[in-house]
């Protein structure tokens, strides 16, 4: 292990976990301004506003970078799918195996502005709206759980694709995708295009985050005085 190495993995052994308010800050602006329009559309602009006004973190001698939250172990959360209550705050900031620290600017950001909003508005509420009483008994007395009281979905198996083609390649598909859209003889052609119009915002996001990655190295590279580490941001 290298001294560069080493130091990295010190300053990720070093760095408190804590919960970041910044995404679900962001989500819920988003979503407090946004018009009407399909599923897809909406889920794809909420992503792009989101990779267009994320912090963008470059850390001292890092050569591979991304982070979820604005720092290193800043936890974001997903109040459009199911939003966390003060008490739940309070039992991350104080457990005993994995804490994450809530600071009292990210307690009262949930109080005053993200909870009152996501009230009643999450996909887990819509979801267990529309269950029976019985599965909802059976849920209450432990006989199982679901996944999105803990944790966002999203796992994913990429096949290979994201490894062999680049974001304009898959926008290049898309595009050829729309315009072979049979508007005559498919009944669901509209959803189609609503839902490869919302990949293609996805994709152009992807590349926004891309640039400003760029953007933030250059910035950095300008500030640098050691030549080494000047020419790795450039």
């Amino acid at each position: 292990m290298n001294e560069r190495v080493k130091k990295l993995r010190q300053e990720s052994l070093d760095a408190k976990p804590r919960i970041s308010a910044e995404r679900a800050h962001l989500m819920t602006r988003f979503y407090q301004q946004a018009g009407m329009m399909s599923a897809p559309m909406l889920r794809a602009e909420a992503f792009r506003y989101l990779y267009e006004n994320k912090t963008i973190y470059i850390g001292d001698g890092e050569l591979i970078v991304g982070e979820r939250g604005p720092e290193p172990k800043a936890t974001p959360t997903y109040p459009e799918i199911c939003c966390h209550s003060l008490n739940d705050l309070d039992v991350l900031d104080g457990r005993e195996k994995i804490p994450f620290a809530v600071d009292a600017e990210t307690r009262r950001t949930f109080e005053e502005e993200i909870i009152p909003f996501w009230r009643n508005r999450t996909i887990r509420e819509r979801i267990f709206a529309e269950m029976s009483q019985e599965w909802k008994d059976a849920y209450e007395a432990g006989v199982f759980t679901e996944f999105m009281e803990q944790r966002p979905p999203g796992h994913t198996v990429l096949d290979g694709k994201i490894y062999k083609k680049g974001f304009n390649d898959f926008i290049a598909e898309i595009d050829r995708s729309l315009e072979n859209l049979d508007y005559q003889g498919d009944p669901e052609a509209f959803d189609k295009r609503q839902q490869l119009r919302a990949m293609r915002i996805a994709a152009e996001a992807a590349i926004t985050f891309a640039h400003r990655h760029a953007a933030r190295a250059r910035e950095l590279a300008t500030q640098e005085s050691d030549p080494q580490r000047k020419a790795e941001l450039e």
